[in-house]
């Protein structure tokens, strides 16, 4: 899966101000003053990357809709701006020869009466390089000063989200500035996150939020809050279906058969006998109660400290360094596809919160009969350590 982020831009090309929302790596809010004001039913604006380039003529491949010509005059202004920036105050006059393949661009002007092309009157241009970089910066930033569990309560009338971190409770303090996003139903990409309020947060709900922590780390002032809601399912293979790439799985909780989707980006997996065995032991462990006296093993298994390493967070993600965790181990087991599935085989699988039909596979693992057997909560402890799962990476295994 490719890397991506927010871009809000807020611009006027010669009409009234709107506000377009879009994906893109690494960028923030752009307001940008209405400006050269046109008048015609046919004024539009599109956004999307420049896939190809002619002379005086850009295809671009807007975020939703066909690919669409765009003509620049010598009339047409166009500028450059870095991620980030509040308005067009530093933006950089461009010629249309700076302009390159790869590039995302929020273009205005006089569309064609079948909407399939528009001449230009304005092109505002985010390099790829630039974009590259804000999300290389982005991703950072989201390690060092990110932090990720399961909600344990929220209180939209305080602002604030109180999650569980291995163990520990952190408080979530939001304000009017903090950006506040919700992955959407049937999808785990964070570009496909929309804007959303703390009303929407429920208990339960995997929470991911960057800001400023307390010095005792039970706090943190959020800057930006990502949340989602992604089901748990234990049980059974109950049947496959290969033509429609979904399965039936009698989940072991409920009692019933649930169906879910085999995309392209689910990951699925196999653990060998011994790890599954190995896993199995470490969950049985950490599940006993603790002795009086004795030294505490974290959730890596070992009694050593924190390590060095991400700022002195698990992955740089929050929780303390240690060694590699049980969600690091089976993202390297073996990866298997669904013609390598069997009836009856024993799975664990996180999926998407779908309110209509079949969720996605995220993660599924079989070979994990030991697993199940180990501890009543074995599955939850196995899968759910938050944000795993399509995080501001891009990608499934997170930062």
């Amino acid at each position: 899966m490719s890397a991506t982020k927010t871009l809000v831009l807020v611009i006027a090309f010669g009409f009234a101000a709107a506000v377009i929302s879009c994906f893109a790596p690494s960028c923030s809010a752009l307001s940008v003053p209405q400006q050269n004001q046109q008048s015609g039913s046919s004024a539009t604006r599109k956004i999307g990357v420049v896939k190809a380039i002619n002379g005086t003529s850009i295809t671009l491949a807007p975020d939703s809709g066909p690919e669409v010509n765009v003509t620049v005059q010598d009339t047409t202004r166009v500028v450059r701006i870095a991620p980030g920036e509040k308005d067009l105050k530093n933006a950089v006059p461009i010629s249309l020869q700076d302009v390159q393949v790869g590039d995302r661009i929020l273009v205005g002007g006089m569309a064609s009466d079948n909407s399939q092309s528009f001449t230009a009157s304005s092109v505002v241009v985010m390099k790829r390089s630039d974009l590259e970089a804000r999300h290389e910066q982005d991703l950072q930033d989201w390690q060092k000063r990110g932090v990720d569990g399961l909600a344990k309560s929220v209180d939209a009338t305080a602002g604030t989200v109180t999650i569980t971190v291995r163990g520990k409770d952190v408080v979530i303090h939001t304000s009017g500035g903090t950006v506040i996003r919700r992955y959407a139903p049937g999808s785990v990409k964070f570009d496909d996150a929309k804007s959303s309020t703390l009303q929407e947060t429920h208990v339960g709900d995997q929470v991911r939020a960057r800001g400023e922590r307390s010095a005792d780390g039970n706090d943190l002032t959020a800057e930006e809050i990502v949340s989602g809601a992604f089901p748990l399912f234990a049980g059974t293979i109950n049947s496959i279906d290969a033509s429609s790439s979904t399965l039936s799985i009698h989940d072991l909780s409920s009692r019933k058969n649930v169906t879910v989707k085999i995309t392209q980006d689910s990951q699925l997996h196999r653990l060998p006998p011994e790890m599954a065995q190995m896993i199995a032991t470490r969950l049985k462990r950490s599940a006993a109660p603790a002795v009086p006296g004795a030294p505490q093993a974290t959730d890596s298994g070992s009694t050593a400290g924190p390590t060095q390493g991400s700022g002195g967070r698990r992955n740089g993600m929050g929780g303390a360094g240690r060694a590699p965790d049980i969600q690091q181990v089976l993202n390297r087991t073996p990866t298997v596809s669904l013609a390598d599935l069997h009836k009856g085989d024993a799975v664990v699988m996180l999926s998407t919160d779908a309110k209509d039909g079949p969720g996605t596979a995220i993660k599924l693992f079989t070979g994990v009969e030991p697993i199940l057997q180990s501890a009543p909560n074995a599955a939850q402890a196995m899968m759910l350590a938050p944000w795993n799962v399509g995080g501001p990476a891009g990608d499934l295994g997170g930062p």
